[in-house]
């Protein structure tokens, strides 16, 4: 696939215009024009359009134009967003009426509401529309930003992956979670197994657990003062899902923070208000018509691939022993709507591929505590628990004959290959399909987890750290993310594993099943 990229000079722009306010510390305000403070950002791309993200330092206009040139002839004029502290000053605008399978240049300046003439430098960023009709497709997914408390050490090149993903030059990038650690704190200094010291750029904001609203959105603002995060932003538009860390680690609705004394605010559906705020504020996901900061949604990408983007974390019940043999509202993992979303939008669907973006992994074990689980694998057994919205979803699959699902996740900090199938489980009401891992982006390296036997999975591969080495610090090259391309001509998806150096650890070609 051949497509045009931003040029040194555009790029040099846009870094400077993020980090001029850092560069003029002693300039006071009346006497500067605005400024983009952190970049720009697109997301959730389609054939027609896409969403731009962008933060002024004031209260400012956001002013959008776009081009299928970079020289920005004939370009088009978006009406402006005023950007106020409702929002942090950052807003984000949907463009329509895009040419499909199309470059597009957009430029982005803020103009000081106090003031008509305090226009900003401009910055400039780049995507490509999703095709109308068959061409190759290529996309990048992991999860994982700024955990355990490994944030952004620039003596050690800050958040590499990012880069190594940027020089593929893919389609999108789908997040599958953890976008950020706002339960993660980020000390100046931090030290690493082997005894050196990790120093991290640090602002005001990340020295604690996030409780206040200010507090949340700060941590999207603290991985976009990293460099490379800032440059792959400008130019690969971000699908993103979220998963536990953008509120507290394995959180549910109902929970109450009572044994953690990090926290003056104890309520989860508290602080999970204010991350959803948050996430909807600082990342470039469309708003929702019908439910206000809802995160499960289909993303169209031309007609051989859709993608189902999964919440597992809003409408869960409590995290318990998660063994309770009959279906209920304490099992519920996806919620009743959700799932209803999903088989609905399935059988409709008619691209080749169906890619499940699922914000944790189907057969892993993943405990909280002793005794409670926090995924829906539960161990060896017959479906319990939260299992049974996914056996609900894979029995539906395999009775509407809905061919070539393949699931994509993060969450576990480790990267592998599972293929699922009924031969080997104890529900079998499934057809065959296979579930890849990617991740950590920048955070601890840690794993594997065992195996829960109920679908059936297979590891066909796994890189994770050593036995007994855990919270592994991204400078030790232990950092994944996976890659899919699917050929336009056959259809044919090959997933391949990655790691933050481009060493391709482990590829597959899947063929489409055809009728």
């Amino acid at each position: 696939m051949t497509q045009i990229r931003l040029s040194r000079r555009h790029m040099l722009a846009t870094t400077a215009a993020g980090t001029a306010m850092l560069a003029m510390p002693g300039l006071s305000r009346a006497a500067s024009r605005p400024v983009i403070t952190h970049g720009l950002q697109t997301g959730d791309v389609a054939h027609d359009g896409a969403v731009v993200w962008a933060r002024a330092d004031r209260d400012a206009k956001m002013m959008v134009e776009w081009a299928t040139t970079e020289s920005f002839s004939n370009a088009t004029q978006v009406p402006g967003l005023v950007l106020t502290e409702a929002t942090d000053h950052a807003g984000k605008m949907v463009l329509s009426g895009l040419p499909a399978d199309q470059d597009i240049f957009y430029r982005v300046k803020m103009v000081d509401l106090a003031d008509a003439n305090g226009i900003s430098e401009p910055a400039v960023g780049q995507f490509r529309t999703a095709p109308a009709s068959s061409r190759d497709v290529s996309f990048v997914w992991s999860g994982d930003t700024a955990g355990q408390g490994w944030g952004i050490d620039e003596d050690r090149g800050g958040m590499l992956t990012y880069q190594t993903m940027l020089n593929h030059r893919p389609d999108f990038f789908i997040h599958s979670g953890d976008t950020i650690y706002a339960d993660g704190p980020v000390q100046a200094e931090k030290e690493m197994p082997n005894g050196e010291t990790w120093r991290n750029v640090t602002i005001e904001q990340k020295a604690k657990v996030a409780e206040t609203l200010d507090e949340f959105r700060k941590q999207w603002l603290y991985n976009m003062m990293d460099t490379h995060v800032r440059a792959f932003n400008a130019q690969v538009p971000m699908l993103a899902q979220w998963d536990d860390h953008e509120t507290t680690n394995n959180w549910y609705p109902q929970e109450m923070l009572v044994s953690d004394d990090r926290y003056a605010v104890k309520s989860a559906a508290l602080l999970s208000a204010r991350a959803a705020r948050a996430f909807h504020e600082m990342t470039p996901i469309r708003p929702s018509l019908s439910e206000p900061y809802r995160v499960y949604r289909k993303v169209a990408y031309g007609p051989h691939l859709d993608i189902f983007f999964l919440d597992m974390r809003t409408y869960r019940g409590a995290n318990s022993a998660n063994d309770q043999a009959e279906a209920g509202p304490e099992t519920a993992f996806l919620g009743r709507d959700q799932l209803d979303w999903l088989k609905r939008e399935l059988a409709q669907s008619r691209a080749t591929w169906k890619v499940i973006a699922a914000d944790m992994p189907i057969g892993l074990l993943v405990r909280d505590g002793d005794t409670d689980f926090e995924n829906m694998a539960n161990g060896d057994g017959p479906v319990r628990g939260r299992e049974f919205d996914i056996a609900e979803i894979l029995s539906f699959i395999k009775h509407g004959g809905i061919r070539n699902t393949v699931w994509l996740t993060a969450d576990v900090h480790y990267t592998a290959a599972h293929h699922y199938s009924p031969d080997r489980a104890q529900f079998q009401d499934f057809e065959p399909f296979w579930e890849f891992v990617s991740g950590p982006l920048h955070a601890g390296t840690f794993g594997p987890n065992a195996l829960d036997n109920t679908f059936g999975p297979e590891v066909r591969y796994v890189k994770a750290p050593e036995e007994g080495q855990v919270n592994l610090p991204p400078s030790d090259g232990l950092q994944f993310f996976g890659k899919v391309d699917i050929k336009g001509d056959t259809g044919v998806m090959t997933v391949s594993l990655l790691d933050r150096d481009d060493n391709v650890l482990w590829s597959t070609d899947l063929e489409p099943a055809r009728g």
